[in-house]
């Protein structure tokens, strides 16, 4: 065979030097951060150049992503949570899995809070902002602690899901799943159904997570569009408050626990967790970004049996961002604006319904109902949720991010101190799992066996 006929030579990675030149994959996480900086000039023209079409088409392409991940929530939360509750006869202590779970959600959670008020306390968000009570207004929606109670149970098993109440679709799932376990084997083609469900729903929810660097583009663009520097001036300092809190809770409490109580790296821990968070922060849902958490949570080193049951509980229930550090600075925010003052027992009010009623944000986009929770049980003017909308989905991004990292930091904390997780994983995790799925895909071609992602 001469030179020229002589089969092209392969490569270290095992392609053929001579397929020509192919386009270096982009992580998903550098896509994220294009998205970012994309959107952030782009909004920056519509605003100074008022370029209609513009502004128009980031407020679309944003709105889009945002439907999209809706769409699944509904039946990605009951098959979510039905199927974690069964899964937990799989694990050994699963009860006391469960109860050091929900523990380590009350003590983050209440950690959270206590920042909150602290930042509030020492910053006094509310003065010289040149807010006046006027400028407010009641909110469309609001909450009660007996609309929570009476509102977990729904009247009939529809409505829940075409109104996307999360709280009652968990409260079905729940009970879906314990009647499943004690039927046994009897529930077994159910419990087989619903898995399939649950995996169909994930693999179309990880098409749409795909499109995340896009939507990133139009929420990031049409908020600083809309909103622009200006009105963020008026809540300059609740903002930097809102910002700060949920740092130092991510950055400070969450490595220190990380290294005291589960002693592992906490750099590990964001190395592994931040594709989530970072989703998280752009799609502003716990629930949309819950088939990444828990891809995350797994490859920390969490066993999946575990993992799939903490990481839907968490993504319901698991609000230190909105249900802990918003509602306490806003508390005190809209005290100052409309001239109340708060006391002690004002503060352990907000403390309890922060760790209690967190349940109620139930991981959808915004906290209007947790807020509007606090201030009717502080006896505050629910007109003040009213001044706080405009800036919501600025703030929304960074409370739902550590909402996100809470949600992934709680697992392995308790699988590290059950002594169940595998810190050979957790030492190893640094990949995005978005694109490390699409390589397990590629990579069971050839065999011809599906891998679910």
């Amino acid at each position: 065979m001469s030179a020229n006929s002589a089969p092209p030579t392969a490569t270290d990675a095992g392609k053929p030097s001579g397929s020509g030149f192919r386009i270096p994959r982009v992580p998903f996480w550098a896509q994220i951060v294009a998205g970012l900086v994309l959107g952030v000039l782009l909004g920056w023209l519509a605003r100074s150049q008022d370029i209609d079409w513009l502004y128009t088409t980031l407020d679309q392409v944003g709105h889009i992503f945002v439907q999209l991940l809706k769409l699944a929530v509904a039946p990605l939360v009951f098959f979510a949570i039905l199927v974690s509750i069964t899964n937990l006869r799989k694990v050994n202590n699963a009860a006391r899995l469960a109860t050091r779970t929900l523990l380590w959600f009350m003590i983050t959670s209440l950690i959270a809070v206590a920042i909150g008020l602290g930042i509030g306390l020492v910053t006094n968000p509310g003065a010289g902002t040149g807010l006046t009570p006027k400028d407010g207004e009641l909110p469309e929606s609001k909450g009660s602690w007996l609309d929570f109670l009476t509102g977990i149970i729904p009247d009939n098993v529809i409505t829940p899901f075409t109104e996307l109440n999360v709280l009652q679709i968990v409260f079905m799932a729940a009970v879906a799943g314990i009647a499943a376990l004690q039927l046994g084997e009897k529930a077994k083609p159910i419990l087989t159904l619903s898995e399939s469900i649950l995996e169909l729903l994930q693999k179309a929810l990880w098409w749409v997570i795909r499109l995340a660097p896009i939507g990133t583009v139009g929420l990031i663009g049409y908020a600083i569009a809309d909103y622009g520097w200006d009105l963020i001036g008026k809540y300059a300092t609740f903002t930097a408050d809102v910002y700060i809190g949920c740092a130092l809770v991510m950055f400070g409490v969450y490595p220190l626990l990380l290294a005291t109580v589960a002693k592992v790296s906490p750099l590990q821990f964001f190395k592994g967790a931040w594709p989530a968070i970072q989703l998280a922060f752009v799609s502003r849902s716990s629930v949309g970004t819950m088939p990444v958490t828990q891809k995350v949570t797994e490859r920390l080193g969490v066993p999946k049996e575990y993992a799939s049951f903490a990481v839907p509980f968490g993504a319901t229930t698991k609000m230190d961002g909105c249900a802990a550090i918003y509602p306490a600075l806003a508390a005190i925010f809209i005290a100052q604006i409309f001239d109340v003052q708060l006391g002690i027992g004002d503060y352990l009010l907000i403390a309890f319904v922060s760790v209690i009623g967190s349940a109620a944000t139930a991981g959808l986009t915004g906290a209007t109902v947790m807020l509007t929770l606090t201030l009717s049980t502080l006896g505050l003017p629910l007109e003040g949720v009213g001044l706080l909308m405009a800036i919501d989905p600025i703030l929304d991004m960074m409370r739902t991010a550590t909402n996100v990292a809470g949600q992934a930091l709680v697992p392995v904390i308790v699988a590290a101190r059950e002594k169940i997780l595998d810190h050979d994983a957790y030492n190893s995790a640094s990949a995005s799992p978005v694109d490390e799925a699409e390589v397990e895909v590629e990579d069971a071609r050839p065999s011809g066996v599906p891998v679910a992602v």
